[in-house]
């Protein structure tokens, strides 16, 4: 059967008391989170399936959204975390040969609101302006008075772990492509490395086992201890939600294991990282949400288009002293990168693995495999 369009009012409300009217193309109830904008043309799903997005609600900036459908080889994660969709235009009718169902299945599979017919782009234009708010949305409450009352009630992402609420419950292995419950690490890898699970994207996981590594996934809140028993020959910080200021255990976990491996910190394992070198972070405005950032690499010159999807960066003069600066956002000058030569580490703000977005920077995955071979890099080449 095919979808047909219907007014089921949808009413999407930001804290500083603007609003947008729409309809409900998929799900139905209430969301709340912050409300951030997405510049990705492609790659819905991947965003969608991407734990960083835990707590808030994405506005998609390209005006047409669904026309590829959903399958089963872009998953970047077990499910949906985000808690609401908003976008220009739904469309209903896949046409990809890889899409095994719609994005109204999706999202109502996983109980997510996805809301249409609103001018995405005011709301971004709002975003920008005024920066990254919380917002509600709705399709059973289009009360204003009603919902203003429930947004106030919500705190926000700063100062709260999210990373408990997406991280594995028990330490799994990686391997041929797919989560696996194995006892020890897969035999004739060349490397082993411990992924510390902040909210872990699957390509990262896939493109460690793709240079030959053995992959074992841990949960965010395993000791240093425990994770050195396994005998690791390196370790990955990934990539996950909310505030990195909140998460004292996670840094005083990579206090420990630093200088003990090699380690590669991707997105939030970046900012863990910085605090972990005494190091502060901040909050960013509006955040940097898509596929299209020019990022500079700053010893070689060279300029790369990234994935990223941040609301938080690592203030550089705070750890200037303890590594080298590599990388700077080209659009607001933000850190995006930094080196610690004499713990045989390194950093970065933005998506090496992309999924979606340009493969730019997957050379970062070869230089932690050199820092595993023994090879302290510079990031020069």
């Amino acid at each position: 059967m095919p979808f047909l369009k219907t007014e089921r009012k949808a009413i999407i409300l930001l804290e500083d008391g603007s609003v947008w009217r729409g309809s409900a193309f998929a799900g139905s109830g209430e969301a709340v989170g912050e409300v951030v904008f997405n510049t990705s043309l492609t790659g819905y799903q991947e965003v969608l399936t991407d734990p960083s997005y835990k707590e808030q609600i994405v506005v998609m900036t390209y005006p047409m959204i669904g026309n590829y459908g959903i399958n089963d080889e872009d998953m970047e994660s077990d499910g949906i975390y985000l808690e609401g969709f908003i976008v220009k235009e739904y469309h209903d009718r896949p046409s990809n040969w890889r899409s095994k169902r719609t994005l109204r299945e999706f999202l109502e599979a996983a109980g997510k609101i996805g809301i249409e017919g609103v001018d995405t782009r005011a709301i971004t234009r709002r975003l920008r302006i005024y920066g990254a708010m919380r917002g509600i949305v709705s399709t059973d409450d289009l009360d204003l008075s009603s919902l203003k009352r429930k947004l106030d009630q919500y705190p926000g992402l700063i100062g709260r772990d999210l990373v408990r609420e997406v991280t594995c419950r028990k330490p799994y292995v990686w391997f041929n492509g797919a989560r696996r419950s194995m006892n020890g690490w897969p035999e004739g890898k060349k490397f082993k490395v411990a992924v510390i699970d902040c909210g872990v994207k699957f390509n990262i996981l896939r493109m460690l086992e793709e240079r030959g590594c053995g992959v074992m996934v841990f949960p965010a809140f395993t000791s240093a201890e425990e994770i050195l028993s396994y005998e690791p020959d390196g370790i990955l910080l990934s990539n996950g939600p909310g505030d990195p200021a909140a998460l004292p255990y996670l840094v005083e976990t990579t206090r420990r294991l630093l200088g003990r491996l090699p380690i590669f910190g991707i997105c939030l394992g970046h900012q863990i990282m910085g605090q972990a070198m005494g190091g502060k972070t901040e909050k960013l405005k509006f955040g940097h949400h898509g596929v299209n950032q020019p990022v500079k690499n700053d010893l070689t010159g060279r300029v790369e288009i990234t994935s990223q999807n941040h609301g938080f960066v690592v203030l550089p003069s705070s750890v200037r002293e303890r590594c080298h600066a590599t990388h700077a956002n080209l659009n607001d000058n933000t850190s995006e990168g930094l080196f610690y030569p004499h713990l045989n580490a390194l950093s970065v703000q933005y998506h090496p693995e992309a999924c979606p977005g340009p493969h730019d920077a997957s050379y970062l995955f070869d230089r932690f495999v050199s820092m595993m071979k023994g090879k302290v890099n510079d990031l020069n080449n």
